[in-house]
């Protein structure tokens, strides 16, 4: 299957069809997408900015697990309803330069979160232990990229 014949697959897939033809679930999906990107930011924010050393009489070993969870949760859903998004008009999006600015800046801060939890100084940060230099990094360009990532989706109607 040719990517010309992928998109045209997916454009014609049931809940594109259903999104293009009914405004209520175009609506209610690009709600859930616009609220899982709130829970994601809201939560990788605070605790992107207590691993940099600010709120320092915060407990990483209480908000660590519960927000970076909270930001999985978020990014879980932003990807599903993204997706669904996606699908009204695949075509255009793919040639849509903030379109692949975002795509390129998730995959960045999906890897950066992904390479920050499978090394052990995150299960020490968890613990209540020192925050690594290796994961105040990490924080600091999760800072840049999932703003980024947000700015860029915005951008993407003006184009």
């Amino acid at each position: 299957m040719s990517a010309a014949e992928l998109l045209e697959w997916l454009a014609a897939w049931p809940v594109a069809s259903a999104m293009r033809r009914s405004a209520t679930f175009y609506l209610v999906v690009n709600a859930t997408h616009i609220l899982a990107i709130g829970l994601l930011v809201g939560a990788i924010v605070p605790l992107d900015l207590r691993l940099l050393g600010f709120f320092g009489n915060t407990s990483l070993e209480v908000l660590a697990p519960f927000l970076s969870r909270a930001a999985a949760v978020g990014l879980a859903l932003a990807i599903v309803t993204g997706f669904c998004l996606f699908s009204v008009r695949p075509s255009a999006y793919v040639t849509n330069a903030a379109f692949l600015a975002k795509i390129g800046l998730l995959g960045i801060g999906a890897a950066n979160a992904a390479s920050v939890h499978m090394g052990g100084a995150w299960r020490a940060v968890a613990r209540g232990g020192p925050v690594a230099n290796s994961v105040r990094l990490s924080a600091g360009v999760s800072l840049i990229v999932w703003p980024s990532a947000v700015l860029a989706g915005r951008w993407i109607g003006f184009l």
